[in-house]
């Protein structure tokens, strides 16, 4: 039995988010007796390798891919604990299969992402970046095309209302809109009646909105969940968020609605491949603001998810389980009692657990 709860850091994370995360890491698991973390060497393709996750109980990850293949003689790894919530590139079956737990970070990303949409919102309802350029541009006011939009009065739809489709709600209950509105089979109205939330089904939320904001997972049931038929329900008025994940959407369908204006505009902060080529049509276009799946990353989030994401890890390591478990199932799988058994018993060897 190995005394040491060894944690692979996924090699992105000093690469994508460098300059964030690493003083947090340094605080949560530096120092900590019988821990152990150290960056993963970088995976060809960005595909996890089975000799790397060996040498690992468990795996801080941001963007890595692990599938099946992943996972094979894979023995040691007891958790892959995803630095934010999404969690398209892991295959879940293949994790619980291989006795691996799989936790997210909710509670870190709920309210950053919640604001990013309503920042969204705010700037393409003031044209502030049109106002922007056409002031770089010297044209003052001559430049100005199109009046902003005031928010009281208008619709709020979300196609989703989980954690993060609700902190929305909570924050943009304030600021007058006359319905908010959400889709969501997974949630029933008294669940969301207090927040002043009326579910209807997805047609009347890209019919009625003049937001419609994307707060759903990307799953095989959202695997291009919204199309040209969405799209074209719209007011020619209304905006379009995503800030979830890009294959949610059909991305053509998005651009000719953009092109066409059968609708005023979008925010986009995800794209069907991350990052997007250098001819995405996207770019051409001036009613669409875009960023590279970073407009939530705020100084609090950097600490938060990174916190959360190392209290996941720990939690395993103690031989115990976090709340942020998505594969469930796992917790019935002989191997993965046996691994949370194997780190109780260290524990106990050891006199003491380590916290977070």
């Amino acid at each position: 039995m190995n005394p040491v709860f060894r944690i692979g850091i996924t090699s992105d994370l000093y690469t994508d988010a460098k300059g964030g995360p690493e003083r947090e890491l340094e605080r949560m698991l530096g120092g900590q007796p019988g821990i152990e973390y150290a960056p993963m060497p970088p995976q060809p393709d960005n595909l996890a390798q089975p000799d790397t996750l060996e040498q690992f109980d468990g795996i801080f990850a941001l963007g890595i891919h692990i599938g099946a293949a992943s996972l094979r003689g894979v023995e040691r790894t007891a958790v892959v604990s995803r630095w934010g919530v999404g969690y398209d590139r892991i295959d879940v079956p293949a994790l619980t299969q291989a006795g691996i737990a799989l936790t997210i970070a909710p509670n870190a990303v709920r309210r950053p992402v919640a604001e990013s949409i309503l920042a969204l919102i705010f700037a393409l309802s003031k044209n502030l970046f049109l106002l922007d350029r056409i002031t770089r541009a010297g044209l003052w006011r001559t430049g100005l095309s199109r009046l902003g939009y005031s928010l009281g009065g208008r619709v709020l739809g979300s196609v989703g209302c989980g954690n993060i489709g609700r902190e929305l709600f909570r924050l943009a209950r304030p600021l007058g809109f006359s319905r908010m509105i959400a889709c969501d089979p997974y949630v029933r109205q008294e669940d969301v009646a207090a927040l002043g939330v009326e579910l209807v089904d997805m047609d009347t939320v890209f019919r009625d909105s003049d937001y419609v904001a994307v707060n759903t997972f990307l799953s095989e049931q959202t695997q291009r969940l919204i199309g040209e038929r969405h799209f074209r329900l719209m007011k020619p008025t209304a905006f379009f968020i995503n800030t979830a994940r890009g294959p949610i959407v059909q991305h053509d369908a998005l651009v000719k609605a953009l092109r066409e204006n059968w609708i005023r505009g979008a925010g986009i902060d995800v794209f069907p491949a991350e990052p997007p080529r250098p001819d995405e049509p996207l770019y051409e276009l001036e009613n669409v603001i875009l960023a590279p799946h970073a407009v939530a990353w705020t100084e609090e989030l950097m600490i938060e998810n990174t916190t959360e994401t190392c209290q996941n890890l720990l939690t395993i390591a103690r031989g115990e389980l976090p709340e942020a478990i998505v594969n469930r199932e796992v917790l019935t799988n002989p191997k993965f009692q046996s691994k949370l058994a194997r780190y109780r018993q260290a524990r106990m060897a050891a006199g003491a657990a380590p916290e977070g």
